[in-house]
C-alpha cells in the first residue's frame, strides 16, 4: 500500500493505492498526478491570473475563439447538460456574481460591488468540440463540478498504470475503487467536529456540499444565479454516481432543483439535510444515522 498527502485547488488530498507498487514507479505516479493537477488548475481556476478562464473574462476576449484543451469537452458538456435540465440554476456563469459578493480571487470575503443577474449561456459562450466562442467577456466558475472532474481524471491516471484499487479523498470528495466497501462519515454541517452517521461506499464517486465552509456575511459559495442570494434553507447535501465529477456537479443541483427532475437523465442517489435536520433522502442511499 502506498500513501500520497498534499494540498491541491485550495484543499488537502490523500490517495491510498491498495496495492503492491514499487518506489520507483510510485514516485513517478505521484509526480505525474500533482502535475496533471496543476495543469488544470492553471487552465479552469478563476483565481488564476493566467488561466483560460481569466482571459475569457477580459473585455479583449469579446468575438474571440479560444481552442481550449481536450479535456474541457467532457466538463463543458455536463455543464451545459445541466444549465438546460435545471432551467439555468446550474451554471458555470457565476464568476462575476461570486466574486462581487466576495468570493473573489483575493478571497476578501466582503461584498465588492452590487450584485448582477450573470448572463445566459447563449448572450455569452458558443461551445462547440473544445472550441469557445466567446460573445460577452465572462469570469466562468467551475468549483460545481471541477473538483469531482479533476479527480476522475486522477483516478484514470491511476487506472492507465495499472492501479484499480484505490481511493482518493480530496476534501471529502472521494473517488473510490476496491472490493471491500469503505465507511464515509457525514459531517454535522452545525459541527464540523461531528459526524452525524455513516455511509458504506461500495463503488464510484462520493461528494458533499454545504454552506457552513466558505460562508462570510449573508453568503456563501453556493449562490442562486436568479435570486443572487445563497442558499439557506438545506444544511447539507451528500451524493453518489458512478463518477465524482456527476456526483460533485449534482450536490449543487439538488439546493435548487428536485431529485425527480435530476434523475430523468442521471443515475445517482442522495441524501438531503434541511435546517432543521430533518432528511430527504433516495432508497438506495443506504446509511446509519447516530441518534
Amino acid at each position: 500500500m502506498a500513501q500520497l498527502n498534499f494540498k491541491a485547488i485550495g484543499t488537502s488530498w490523500q490517495i491510498d493505492i491498495y496495492q503492491n507498487i514499487d518506489q520507483k514507479k510510485e514516485a513517478e505516479i505521484f509526480s505525474n498526478i500533482k502535475d496533471r493537477i496543476e495543469t488544470f488548475e492553471s487552465n479552469y481556476s478563476r483565481f488564476r491570473d493566467n488561466s483560460i478562464v481569466t482571459k475569457i473574462s477580459k473585455e479583449e476576449s469579446k468575438g474571440k475563439i479560444y481552442e481550449l484543451p481536450d479535456d474541457a469537452e467532457k466538463m463543458f458538456t455536463l455543464y451545459h447538460d445541466l444549465y438546460v435540465l435545471t432551467d439555468g440554476f446550474f451554471t458555470p456563469l457565476v464568476g462575476n456574481l461570486l466574486s462581487d459578493a466576495g468570493y473573489d480571487a483575493k478571497y476578501s470575503l466582503e461584498k465588492q460591488k452590487e450584485l448582477t443577474t450573470p448572463p445566459t449561456w447563449d448572450e455569452a459562450l458558443e461551445y462547440h468540440r473544445n472550441k469557445l466562442l466567446v460573445k460577452k467577456p465572462v469570469l466562468l466558475d467551475f468549483g460545481a463540478a471541477g473538483k469531482g472532474y479533476i479527480i476522475d481524471i486522477v483516478g484514470e491516471l491511476l487506472e492507465n498504470n495499472n492501479i484499480y484499487e484505490y481511493c482518493i479523498d480530496a476534501g471529502g470528495d472521494i473517488l473510490y475503487k476496491n472490493k471491500t466497501p469503505i465507511r464515509i462519515g457525514l459531517e454535522n454541517p452545525e459541527n464540523t467536529g461531528q459526524v452525524i452517521g455513516v455511509y458504506t461506499l461500495n463503488n464510484g464517486g462520493f461528494c458533499g456540499s454545504a454552506g457552513n465552509r466558505r460562508a462570510w456575511g449573508k453568503f456563501n459559495h453556493i449562490m442562486n444565479p436568479k435570486t443572487l442570494e445563497s442558499a439557506s434553507e438545506i444544511a447539507a447535501i451528500w451524493v453518489t454516481a458512478e463518477s465524482t465529477m456527476i456526483a460533485d456537479a449534482l450536490t449543487t443541483c439538488l439546493f435548487f432543483i428536485p431529485a425527480k427532475t435530476l434523475a430523468r437523465k442521471y443515475d445517482f442517489e442522495y441524501l438531503l439535510m434541511h435546517k432543521d435536520f430533518s432528511i430527504e433522502k433516495s432508497e438506495g442511499f443506504s446509511c446509519e444515522f447516530f441518534s
